[in-house]
């Protein structure tokens, strides 16, 4: 297991403003355009009635008050009463109108990622840390849905509330308006810097937390080698250290707000200090009435929480800005081409090809992230796999079998060359098509945390049930699955680590025959068995191999002896292809690779 931090993922390539960031999320906003501009009014009017409260006191004070009217007193306490409980309650109707749209929202975000992540190249999963990943379909999306909720209907109500209020106090005395204005620019100042230091450290907060998800997730799955090896305490400093990186990064986020909160707090309280002492002048020498001033005060008090919110919201809004930011730099990664219109069209003009099974033709391949002075892993692939021949792939380690096996369902796009599946090109088959005419089962078998039916027919159609599962699995020599405790029903759990090595192998196999594919491509898929079941499953296989094309990667003389023949690969290259007996007697190679393998056996 690895013991040091893994890389975060790839950075945008240019950043862009908070604002053209959210900007991107309003395809996802403009179903619910309605209720949510309805709850951004009806907060409006809740926070502008705030400012109503104060002209009732004034009212209260230079009328009721000044003439010892009780009666009026008592009037004026029941308006005020009645601007609270309306207020209460229209903060209250505008949370329930963004409640349900606003998760709906949310759910749409998660729901176009994992469709996105499922049509992604294979090539963009090795690069990607899964942590990352795990993060953007988690973390980054509740950030969104809380900013949808709460900040970004706030910046838009506080915005009119301290407009509409500004506007109050210079009706009321326009010479202490404008000392409250004066911390108007120091404060859009101070925000614009805390704006901009605030999003670089957002950014990385968010980048070091789909890190720390990655080395938890690799530790669960990799949980039998973290013990096995007693790499337990390694691993516990990898994550302290990835932790320790974190807080760091979340203190320096706390010290920022911190600041900018202290800022905004100070300088507008200092502008009140300084208006209440006027103020309390020019009442003493008549120029102002005491009335006039306590609404004064309290209106500028109700401008308090909207004004000293904006750092909040702003630390709101960057973090939901990122968070959007590494949304979008999935969702714009270029998907699989599924083979459009113009390919078929292509395909259709262009001469069919008269051989029939699978055609390498002049392939060659280069993974795009190599080094551009590495050499490609396969140069100049002519091979041929007649209909219904079962061809063995051999070669030694890192010859490049296992990535000439993923061009045939399009796993990887070739570099050159082209592959044809009876006559036509793969490359002009839509995606969805070729998947239906190609089976795979790999080296590394995968299963998913569903019962034992659910994993084999998935590689079925529509219409397959339990007469193809138990042809399948009789193919694959999986009798185990009756003496499990629900049968086929049973939960195989995650990755499948319920099930010896072997087990999984052979549930693999049986995703792979079931749906009695015209092309089958197995990359050594009986290495995790024991000689005896070996035998069985090969007696059964050959069955299926008889009605297929098939080609399959082998390590074992009793693997290549399933094939009609043989093709040695050696350095991306097709060396020599031929029977087993023949390669015996004309390859060194081959018969070199043979005599390891049975000595492997033995």
């Amino acid at each position: 297991m690895p013991s040091s931090p893994p890389p975060a993922a790839p950075s945008p390539v240019a950043k862009r403003s908070a604002v053209r960031s959210l900007l991107r999320l309003w395809p996802y906003l403009r179903p619910v355009r309605g209720r949510f501009f309805a709850a951004a009014f009806v907060a409006v009017v809740a926070s502008c009635l705030s400012l109503v409260i104060p002209l009732v006191l004034k009212w209260m004070v230079d009328g009721p008050v000044a003439d010892r009217d009780p009666g009026g007193v008592w009037l004026g306490a029941l308006a005020l009463l009645g601007l609270g409980v309306t207020e209460a309650v229209l903060f209250g109707l505008r949370r329930w109108l963004v409640a349900r749209p606003m998760t709906a929202v949310e759910a749409a975000l998660r729901r176009d990622l994992y469709q996105r992540l499922q049509r992604l190249p294979v090539a963009f999963h090795d690069r990607w840390a899964s942590g990352q990943l795990l993060s953007r379909g988690t973390t980054d999306l509740s950030l969104l849905r809380m900013f949808l909720v709460f900040p970004l209907t706030f910046l838009f109500v506080n915005a009119v509330t301290v407009l509409v209020g500004f506007v109050v106090l210079l009706w009321q005395d326009w010479g202490l308006g404008l000392v409250l204005l004066l911390p108007v620019v120091p404060l859009i100042v101070g925000c614009s810097l805390f704006e901009t230091r605030y999003s670089r450290v957002a950014r990385a907060a968010q980048d070091q937390v789909g890190d720390v998800t990655t080395v938890v997730e690799e530790s669960v799955l990799g949980i039998r080698v973290v013990k096995g090896f007693g790499r337990h305490r390694s691993q516990a400093r990898a994550f302290a250290v990835l932790a320790e990186r974190l807080r760091g990064t979340e203190l320096g986020k706390a010290r920022l707000l911190a600041s900018i909160w202290a800022f905004i707090t100070i300088v507008p309280e200092l502008a009140i200090g300084a208006a209440l002492v006027l103020g309390t002048v020019r009442v003493a020498d008549g120029e102002l009435s005491a009335g006039t001033l306590v609404a004064f005060l309290s209106t500028a008090l109700a401008l308090r929480w909207p004004v000293e919110s904006i750092g909040f919201l702003l630390a709101m809004s960057q973090e939901a800005a990122t968070a959007t930011e590494r949304y979008f730099e999935v969702m714009d990664q270029a998907e699989e081409d599924p083979g459009g219109p113009p390919a078929a069209a292509a395909a259709a003009t262009a001469p069919r090809d008269a051989r029939g099974g699978v055609v390498f033709e002049g392939v060659s391949f280069r993974y795009p992230d190599a080094p551009p002075d590495a050499p490609p892993v396969l140069r100049g692939v002519d091979l041929h796999i007649r209909p219904g021949e079962t061809m063995a792939l051999v070669g030694a380690t890192g010859s490049g079998k296992t990535t000439l096996t993923a061009l045939v369902p399009r796993l990887h796009e070739l570099t050159s060359g082209r592959v044809l599946l009876d006559g036509e090109d793969i490359a002009a088959m839509p995606r969805e098509r070729l998947r239906t005419l190609v089976a795979v089962a790999f080296e590394e078998p995968t299963l998913f945390s569903a019962s034992v039916r659910e994993n084999v027919l998935m590689g079925a159609g529509a219409g397959a049930g339990d007469v193809e599962l138990r042809r399948a699995l009789d193919v694959a020599q999986a009798g185990f699955v009756d003496d499990l405790p629900q049968g086929p029903a049973t939960e195989v759990g995650e990755q499948g680590l319920s099930l010896s090595g072997g087990q999984r192998q052979r549930l693999a196999l049986a995703r792979a025959v079931v749906g009695e594919p015209r092309f089958l491509v197995l990359d050594d898929p009986l290495s995790a068995l024991d000689v005896h079941t070996e035998a069985l499953v090969e007696a059964a296989l050959r069955e299926v191999l008889s009605g297929t094309t098939a080609l399959v990667v082998a390590h074992r003389p009793s693997t290549v002896l399933l094939a009609d023949r043989v093709a040695l690969l050696s350095e991306g290259r097709i060396a020599a292809v031929g029977t087993h007996q023949e390669l015996l007697r004309s390859s060194t190679e081959y018969a070199w690779l043979m005599s390891g393998a049975e000595g492997e056996g033995r």
